[in-house]
Order: C-alpha cells, then structure tokens, then sequence
C-alpha cells in the first residue's frame, strides 16, 4: 500500500538536503560522520530485531485493536481514582494541542507567561481549597507527594531536634498503602524511624518531628484530628495531611484545623484514571516553610516596564545550584495535569464545584440508606465519598466479588472482611440502583429500586466547610465553552513552543512529538481503567508494557525493566535503590559512595543523597572528560565502600567520551555498579547501548528521547533497564504484582506509573522500526554538527570529541562577549526571544555559556533561521564592543521588546525601533511578541506572591505594581 514512512515525516532534513549539511559539516557521507563521532569500540554490530516499521495509518488501526483488549468495567475502587468527566474544551484546546502540550519547563518567563498564568491560577486553587498560604506548581502524584512532605518535615527540624537526632515519623495506620509504601522506600535510606498506628492511640513526644495523617481517612472515615495535631504541635514536631481535594469543597479544610502541609492527587479534577497517570500530584504548606518546599513555585514579579510578570520562585533549579544538598531531586513535574485540573475549577467556578461535590456525596448517602436496609453495616458514619461496608455472616465476599463483575462493576476488595464503594462526579441513579441490585443478590434479598439521589447530607456541622473560595475573577468569569476556549487561547499565545519554533535546548531532546502518537491519549479505551483492575481488564496496557518494554530492554542491552518511575530523577532515585538493594543481599550493605562527575545533571548528587548515599565529586579535564586518573583514585581510596558510578553518556559536555569502558572496568574492580544516566540517550539509539559501555543500569527519559511532550514542565516518564543480576530488586507494589522477587518497596503510587502516556513512545518505536530509530540517531548527531559548522566563526564550541566533532547537543562559550562588550549569557538568550526563539539552556553545565540541542525533527530551514540569528545577535555584540552601539542602552541589555515598548510614544533608546523588532527579514510576516519585558528576577524572591489575584488586578483593573522596594 502506497503509505508514507514515518521516518520520513519524523526527521527534518530532507534526504536530497543531506549532501549540502555534509559539506558543511565537512564530512562525505552520513556514517562517515558518526564514525568521527561515536567510538568504534562501543558501536553496535548487530541488529535490534526490532519490529518493523508500521505507517501512521497501520499503526492508529494497530493500537485501536490494542486499546479494545482494555475492558471498560465501571470502577468504584477509589483508593486515589474515580471516574471523571474531562471537559471538552480543556481536552480540545490543551491536551490536543501543541501550543500546549510541546511546550517546555517556564525556566524562560519572558516566552511562557501564559502557562506561567495557568500554574498560578492552579496554585491559588490548591491554597484556597487546603486553608493553606502556599502551594507549589505540583509533584509527580499523591504518594510521592507524601515521601516528598516527610523529608520537608525533617529538613525544616529545630536546630535542637536536628541536635538531638530526631528521627521519628508518625504514620496513621489509615492512609493509603500505595502511599505508605513510598514513604517506606524514601525513609529507609535516610534513617527515618516510621511508627505506624491509631492517631487516637499514640503517644508524641520530642521524639518525633512530625506526623502523616489522612482526611478522609482510606476508609472513607471523617475524623477530628485537632486535639492530636494540636499534641504533635507541642513537642515542635509538624503534620501532614493527605487530602482528597474534591471533598474539601465540603468538608473543612485541614489548613483551619492547624495541618502544616496538605497534599494529594487532583485527578479527580477533570483527568483519565489512564491506568495511574500521568496525575498531577498537589503539595500545600505555610509560608513559612516555603525554603523548604520541593518542586517549583510559580510567583508573580515585574517586569523592565514595571508591569506585572511571572516566572519560577526561590528555589526553581535547586538540584543544580545545591546539588548533593538539595532537600530534593525533583526536576519534571506533572505541568500540563496541573494546568488541565486548574482550568477544571476555572471552567466549573466555585459553584460548580460545590455542585459535583454534593452531587458524589449525596449519590454516597443514598447508596448507603438503601445498602443498610439490606443487613449491611457501615462502618464510617462521618463521609465524603466513600462507604466502608462490613460483609455480613451469610454473605460470601467470594460471591459479591464474582455478582459485582458479572455486571462489569468494580468494587475495592483489597481489605479483608469488608468491602468499600466510593463514588464519583459521573455516578448515576442507574449505577446506584445497579450497586444495591449487586449487595441484594449477594444478600440474598430483594432490591428496592430508587428513582432519584437524594438531597441528603451526612456530614456533621462540625465537619462542614464555611469558610469561602475562588472569588478571584479567574475562577468566575470563564464559564461558557466561547469564554474558556478565548482565555486558553490567550495564554497560549504567550508562549513558545514547538508549534512556533525550534526549541533548541541542550540536554532536553525538544524533538517533534508527533500527532498520530499523541492520538490514544483522548481514548476512553486508556482513559478509563483503574491502575487496581484485576488483570485481564486491562490485557491491552499490559501488551503495551510487554511491547514497548521489550523494544527498550533491546535498545538499552539489558534484560529487565520497571516502567513505574514517573519522571527521570525518579528513575535515578530508583536505579541507585535497586544497587543498594543489591549490596544489601550481598552482605555489603555498608557500600554507600557514589562517584558523580563534576560535569554530571544536578538531579544525580541530588538522587544519590536520597538514596542515603556520600557523593564524591570526580573532575573533568580541560576537554570536558571525566579525569580517569581521578575516577581511579577515588575508586581505589574507597573500594570497600564504594556502591555506584553515574555517568551520563554521551557527556552533558555533548560529547561521547573514548574512555567509557575503562572508566566502567575500574568501577567493576573495586566492586561497584555502575548507573547510566539515559538523559542523552537520543544521540545512541540503534548506534550504541548502556551494556556495550558496561553500565548495569540506566534509565530512560522517554519524554525525551521517546518523544514523550515535556507539557510545559510534565509529564515525564522516567523508566529503568537493568542488567539481569539486578532485575530481582526492581521496584514492587503493595497491591498490584510487579518488580523483582526481592525488589524495593514502591517507588511512585501507581504500579506502573503514568501508564497511559506509554502510548506515545510505544507509537514512536512502532512507526520509527529499527531503521528509524537509528536514521534519528544519526541525524539528531548530524543537526548539532551542522549548527557547530555554521556558527564556528562566530561562536567558540567549548567542547568536542577526539575527532573534533560534538555528540547531539554542543556548548557555545559567551564568557568573553562580558570582557569584550559587557554582554552575558542571559542578553543573548533574551535577545534570541526578539527573533523568535526559545533561548538554549542557560549556564548548565558550564556558568556562562548555552548549550545548543537540535534534534533530528528540525528541518534545514528552521536550523539555518536559528544561526542567522545566531550570527546577527554576535554582530549587535561587535556592534557594542567597537563602541557603534551604547554600552548600557543596547538592543541586547534591553531584550526582549514587547510590541507594548516599541509602539510606544516614549521611545528614548539611542537605536532603532526596527532593529529592535525586526532585526532579520522573515520577521515581519511571522512575529512571535513577548507578554511582558525582561523579567526581575530579585523583586519577585523578596516580595513573593503566589496567587492569581495581582494578575487579577492587572487583567481587569489595568492596575501597575510599584518596582520600588
């Protein structure tokens, strides 16, 4: 059949352009280039024996049938999960959308004011709704937003506590057990002493430094926590609170009964179920614990113009400025969940929301007037959503179990004796009716048919909110589908993705992310199975893990893989927990050095601490490589303790150091593993693997290399390939079997993490087939060469390999443009945003330079549109060194221009309004404008707002905010 390769629609550069990017580059052919750049001695010589190629079209039909194989039972297990009604417009204008969702992390304020806007507004609705000051712009998922509240308990201990050692932990027994099982793995390795039992029972003294409660309970159960947080309080120790977002419409919010961090999950705010994820996990907590808190916080700052302006607070890049002291590894986020949960509650306003949650717990309260006619007896007298039902003699649990799923019902049968029912925003009569038919069958009785959900309340005064939320105007304007879809609209025409442009960030992979991939994602066939269905309701997710999962252990040469880290820095975390584990069966549990080079991503120290491991710095040589000769040393100096080598490769340096294997050997002597971070895997697929260097594990960034959207900063999927020594130590879950025989404890609440986006890398190895995958590899190699070439005139290139060639990304050096003009780093990566360009990565891995990444997907007219830029910025550079432009009031100091700026009546600067806007031809008919000037970073630290209600003003009311302290 005559069909397209999808190679051909993947990759950029076109097959008849390749000769003119040759001689360019200087090379005869393509290979001959890769020969330059990957040594010899780790390239592979053999296939993949990778499936192959399917067209767009084969492989849409090929996962429909796949995604058919997903019974669609309905699910009222809870536990975290309920059905949802996902608002069209929201899915229409933002999941499907690539101004949305190929968007990168807001490090650049200028170009994402827009989902800068988005996060804040989602941050205001998980203050308003905990009773907290400050929330963050969300974490990877309930539980490990929970491990992520334990370590922010302990950091933030009294100077006399941390004296003392206090190590204690209080867990009520009624939490979660995916949650708790998170929190156990994240202790251990920090010497954090976990007590588990009844609130009402236990003792605190100045033993403890905190306490984790949950509200409801896991039961369903309401319960008044304030006399024992109020007990915990008065040995200085703090509370976490784990919350259903939805019932704290109702319900009182823990922040007015004296929680000090509230946290949870808002997939019950308008996101799939998807198998576990990806869902966007929400963390809430007094400000003045705001230096502790993890993640990023989106704050509201000014502008050069003094106008309003967004961008990340206080500690947005902790792992690479604190790096084995952060307080966390956390890097990806769960952006574009946030961003779709906060225009929920924008779309439905505070009334609406009030709406669906009476509506689930009065379809909760008729349920459970009609379940005690039959006999039964439930156990929770104070709910919101969840019924805890005791089975009674006579009744086989068996025998309702068997009744429910013949009527394609799932109910939680995960606790012995009983069995528990929680409902949801898309609960209907007929479902009630259909419960009770099931519990009377069982029962042996006649079911009375009901004909409406009753009005009813069965929630105490004493638990009743009263107190108001969401009056700002973000949360009561945007209520018909013309509004909301106009306001996504705007924000997203604040941002740059790749929709508009290259984004040529180093050591991110922004390649294309392609639209028959992302397609499944709006299918109810993925969208709507619990993670905790038995497993032949959800036969098509387990081909696609055996599928994908299969190709990756092949990719990567190793024999085993866990899919359930949900984001890279998880997967390192992971991957130094499985070596531990490992040294533990061994005997050899004392191993706990790792050796991280000083070029490494800041996520590794940070990880490595996390893991309860000693970092010990190895350094580079002048040319970016790990120093062998100090790796040796340090091996050596610390044999007997030594546990783990993490070494990214190719480098961050962008280069494929020759070394590798020596490096790896000497780990091995002195009794390591050794951990490939896969960041930069996207320049060795098909070309070289982690097993041919002599890694034992690595892990992916399928939202990189895998063609996963980075959604504004998240969803990530970070999964891990292990050699086969280690596979017994891979990751388990308390409810659903998975991981090793000897593996750790859960990593991330659902078993196999954010399952449902495994659709879109799935579709990418599909679609590429081994010859694509390899041809991306190459090409990816082939970009970054061709823009080193380009530009070596103008711009130094700080580091290379042996041959003089870069691996997939490069570091274009600035430091002397400061001397020469008074030009930094950041003027050139602002100065980019006037031609249209996401700036490269900023000073990472070496201050005072950008690092360049073009991947495969970008074609040769955007590539040479970015080193024209590139050569017009450095003459503005000349321009101001040989004095033809002023120092200070320069186009570069003074970018970005808003369109505000340069159609303004006071226009004072010694240059040109055109030059400021238009330095290049092809601008005028495509012109991307910045929101606001160039942001001030400072003001928005010292005077730190992180709600939506100056914005507010600004929108509505026009009102300025005054740049003077």
């Amino acid at each position: 059949m005559a069909f397209d390769k999808f190679v051909n629609r993947h990759i950029g550069p076109r097959e008849n352009e390749i000769s003119r990017m040759l001689e360019t580059v200087g090379a005869d052919t393509l290979d001959g280039l890769i020969k330059e750049t990957v040594p010899s001695s780790i390239m592979i010589n053999k296939p993949l024996e990778l499936p192959e190629a399917m067209s767009e079209f084969k492989y849409l039909n090929y996962i429909r049938k796949i995604g058919a194989k997903n019974k669609q039972y309905r699910s009222f297990i809870g536990m975290g999960y309920y059905g949802t009604a996902p608002v069209s417009v929201i899915i229409r204008n933002v999941l499907e959308n690539p101004g949305w969702y190929t968007s990168y992390t807001p490090y650049q304020a200028e170009i994402s004011q827009g989902r800068l806007e988005a996060l804040l507004n989602y941050q205001t609705m998980v203050s308003e709704l905990t009773g907290m000051e400050l929330a963050n712009a969300s974490l990877l998922d309930e539980a490990t937003a929970g491990a992520e509240a334990m370590i922010m308990m302990h950091n933030a201990r009294p100077r006399a506590a941390v004296k003392a050692g206090v190590s204690k932990l209080f867990v009520d027994e009624k939490i979660f057990p995916q949650t708790l099982d998170v929190i156990l793995t994240r202790a251990e390795p920090l010497g954090i002493e976990l007590v588990r039992g009844d609130y009402s029972e236990q003792e605190i003294d100045e033993s403890y430094f905190g306490a984790i409660l949950q509200y409801p309970s896991s039961d369903g159960d309401i319960r008044d926590y304030k006399s024992f947080v109020d007990k915990v309080h008065s040995v200085e120790a703090l509370v976490a609170v784990a919350s259903d977002l939805m019932s704290l419409v109702l319900l009182t919010p823990p922040g007015e009964w004296g929680a000090d961090i509230v946290f949870g999950s808002n997939q019950r705010f308008g996101l799939p179920m998807g198998f576990g994820g990806p869902h966007a996990g929400f963390f809430a907590s007094h400000e003045s614990l705001k230096r502790n808190m993890p993640g990023r916080i989106i704050g509201v700052s000014v502008d050069s113009n003094g106008k309003p302006a967004l961008r990340m607070a206080l500690q947005t890049r902790e792992q690479h400025i604190k790096r084995e002291r952060a307080t966390s590894n956390i890097c990806t986020a769960q952006a574009l969940l946030a961003n779709m949960s906060g225009m929920y509650a924008q779309y439905h306003g505070p009334d609406g929301l009030k709406r669906i949650a009476s509506h689930i717990h009065q379809s909760t309260c008729t349920l459970k007037n009609s379940i005690e006619k039959l006999g039964y007896k439930i156990s929770n007298k104070e709910f919101f959503d969840t019924l805890d039902i005791r089975i009674p003699e006579g009744v086989e649990a068996n025998s309702l179990e068997k009744t429910a799923l013949e009527n394609e019902i799932n109910l939680n049968f995960f606790y012995e004796g009983k069995v528990m029912v929680s409902l949801d925003e898309i609960t209907s009569i007929a479902e009630i009716n259909k419960l009770v038919e099931i519990f009377a069958e069982a029962a042996g009785k006649k079911a009375e048919k009901l004909d409406k959900i009753y009005d009813s309340i069965c929630i105490s005064k004493q638990f009743t909110r009263k107190s108001e939320f969401l009056r700002q105007e973000a949360f009561n304007r945007y209520h018909s589908e013309t509004d909301m879809m106009r306001y996504l609209k705007l924000l997203e025409s604040r941002d740059i993705s790749l929709a508009y442009s290259m984004i040529p960030l180093g050591s991110c992979t922004m390649k294309l992310n392609s639209a028959a991939s992302m397609f499944p994602l709006s299918w109810p066939e993925f969208g709507n199975i619990h993670p905790f269905v038995p497993e032949d309701q959800a036969e098509g997710y387990y081909q696609i893990m055996d599928e994908l999962g299969d190709a990756l252990k092949r990719i990567t040469g190793f024999e085993a893989i866990s899919f359930q880290p949900n984001s890279g820095a998880a997967g390192e975390y992971t991957g130094l927990m499985v070596i531990r584990q490992y040294h533990i069966s061994r005997g050899e549990g004392h191993r706990n050095i790792v050796l991280i080079p000083s070029s490494a991503h800041g996520t590794n120290p940070a990880s490595g601490v996390m893991a309860g491991m000693q970092v010990i710095v190895v350094e580079c040589d002048e040319n970016g490589n790990v120093d062998v000769e100090d790796l040796r040393k340090k091996a050596v100096e610390n044999r007997n303790e030594l546990a783990a080598f993490m070494i990214t490769y190719p480098s961050t340096h962008g280069v494929f150091e020759e070394a590798i294997n020596e490096m790896t050997e000497i780990i091995h002597e002195n009794g390591g593993q050794v951990y490939m971070d896969g960041a930069n895997m996207n320049a060795m697929v098909g070309l070289s693997n982690a097993a041919i260097i002599g890694a034992d594990v690595c892990h992916l960034n399928l939202h990189k290399t895998f063609a996963i959207p980075h959604g504004g900063g998240g969803p990530g999927v970070g999964p891990i390939c292990t050699a086969g020594h280690l596979a017994e130590f891979l990751p388990t879950h308390p409810l659903v079997s998975t991981g090793g025989s000897r593996g750790t404890t859960a990593v991330a609440a659902a078993p196999f993490g954010s399952a449902m986006i495994l659709t879109i890398s799935h579709a990418y190895v599909y679609m590429l087939g081994e010859e694509g995958l390899t041809k991306s590899s190459k090409m990816a190699i082939m970009n970054a060469n061709y823009l080193a070439s380009a530009l070596k005139d103008h711009f130094d290139v700080l580091y290379k390999g042996k041959k003089g060639r870069v691996g997939h990304e490069m570091i274009i050096d600035c430091r002397k443009f400061k001397g020469e003009a008074g030009v930094t780093e950041e003027d050139i990566a602002k100065r980019l945003m006037d031609y249209g360009f996401h700036a490269p990565t900023l000073s990472f891995p070496v201050h005072g330079t950008l690092m360049v990444e073009p991947t495969e997907s970008e074609p040769l007219y955007e590539l040479n549109r970015f080193v024209d830029a590139m050569k017009s910025i450095w003459n503005e550079i000349q321009e101001v060194k040989e004095g033809k432009a002023d120092k200070e009031d320069n186009v570069l100091h003074n970018s970005p221009h808003t369109a505000a700026m340069v159609i303004s009546d006071n226009w004072n600067h010694k240059y040109s309004r055109e030059k400021a806007a238009y330095p290049v031809k092809g601008l005028a008919g495509n012109k991307y404008w910045t929101a606001v000037g160039r942001v001030d970073n400072g003001y928005g630290d010292r005077n730190l707002v992180c709600t939506c209600d100056p914005i507010d003003a600004y929108r509505f009311e026009g009102v300025e905010i005054n740049v003077e302290d």
